[in-house]
């Protein structure tokens, strides 16, 4: 039996992955789960499967925590709390949303755990430092983004060799194109929160679908591939194929192409992690080759979706460049889903601050931290200044 730490448990991951584990209560046992801030559904969740560790960030709320878990259940609260329980278990799910996450990546690894990582943020902007840690012994990082996990089923038919994989000629990160998928840039100005919310395939967190909506989402998943996989920016290509029924591929250098195909179901990559090197024994997206009658592709609109060649100049840059683009983009979301910035401003945003960054290498966390600070510093300035546009 594996054990198993929940962290971000809550979100929409974390709640994927205990369907996942209570399908085969025989074989995963969850040892520990923590979330931000939400009480009732770490409690809810405490009663169902009776972790020994239940942590949350917001220190305000531990007695209120701690008076409602089941007895014998020990409660961990503050900011440390989350990467607490990342040393806990066989296998340490990080669903946490956005760089928040990045302790959480640093914990499990730095102890030897396998990481099943959902987290692509804390990869992106800490990618220097979380590839020293990703040396200790033990260590290693299952990607549960459907794509990444797609990525990784395939190359398990290559050989690894020292430098890679030398039988691979590029990987191709496959994009549903989210909501406004075949708009024009001219069609976008008016968008509204609620346009870009509706995905038409997957069901995420209000972030990550942004993300979506504007391909940052894509294009943070290069750099995550490129930190993953180790294969350079001219070597990972983006595709639209709107049913999200083939979640990415790779071609070899004898001219094959190998897929990984499913129905949307975040259910099956966070199994794969869970079960790995071996399969789930339950099913989730299974295809019925009775209804599935097509599969479409067509190239990104880089000129209606820019934030898609911004990640890509982003991770070209290297060192703080990725950090930086995080940063910023959180900050644009946040302010888009707040209604002070226009769907539009998002890219015009990450542009300004990326523009005014002058790129260093982050030999520390801390490094990491400092480059984050700035990109959310100089995002939220410009942020102020559309608005000051927009009003006058």
């Amino acid at each position: 039996m594996k054990t198993v730490s929940l962290v971000g448990s809550t979100g929409s991951i974390g709640t994927q992955a205990v369907d996942v584990i209570c399908s085969r209560p025989e074989e995963y046992q969850v040892v520990a789960i923590g979330a931000a801030h939400s009480v009732d559904a770490l409690v809810d969740q405490a009663r169902r499967l009776n972790p020994k560790l239940v942590a949350i960030a917001d220190a305000s709320k531990v007695a209120e925590l701690r008076d409602r878990v089941p007895a014998g259940t020990d409660v961990l609260g503050g900011a440390e709390s989350l990467a607490d329980i990342a040393r806990e278990a066989d296998v340490v799910v990080n669903g946490v949303v956005g760089f928040a996450g990045l302790p959480v990546t640093l914990a499990a690894l730095s102890a030897g755990r396998r990481l099943a990582l959902a987290n692509k943020e804390s990869l992106i902007a800490a990618g220097p430092v979380v590839q020293r840690v990703r040396a200790t012994p033990g260590a290693e990082i299952i990607p549960v983004d459907s794509e990444h996990c797609a990525v990784h089923q395939c190359l398990r038919a290559l050989p690894a060799g020292a430098g890679g994989w030398p039988g691979l000629k590029r990987i191709v990160l496959t994009a549903s194109g989210g909501p406004f998928r075949g708009r024009s840039a001219r069609d976008l100005g008016d968008v509204t929160v609620t346009d870009a919310l509706n995905h038409p395939t997957w069901t995420m967190g209000p972030k990550i679908t942004i993300d979506s909506s504007t391909l940052m989402n894509k294009g943070l998943e290069v750099i995550e591939a490129h930190e993953l996989f180790h294969v350079d920016y001219d070597r990972i290509d983006v595709v639209v194929h709107p049913q999200s029924v083939i979640h990415s591929m790779i071609e070899t250098t004898d001219g094959a192409t190998l897929a990984q195909l499913s129905l949307p179901d975040m259910r099956l990559p966070i199994g794969y992690a869970l079960a790995y090197p071996d399969r789930l024994a339950t099913a989730f997206g299974a295809i019925d080759w009775k209804t599935l009658t097509r599969l479409d592709f067509e190239q990104p609109d880089r000129a209606a979706f820019p934030c898609l060649d911004l990640a890509y100049h982003a991770g070209r840059m290297g060192g703080t460049g990725p950090a930086v683009l995080n940063g910023a983009n959180e900050v644009a979301v946040d302010a888009f889903l707040k209604g002070q910035i226009r769907w539009t401003d998002i890219c015009e945003v990450i542009e300004t601050v990326l523009t005014m960054h002058e790129m260093w290498i982050p030999d520390t966390v801390d490094d990491v931290l400092a480059a984050d600070a700035e990109g959310r510093r100089r995002a939220a300035d410009a942020v102020a200044r559309v608005q000051a546009v927009t009003v006058s």
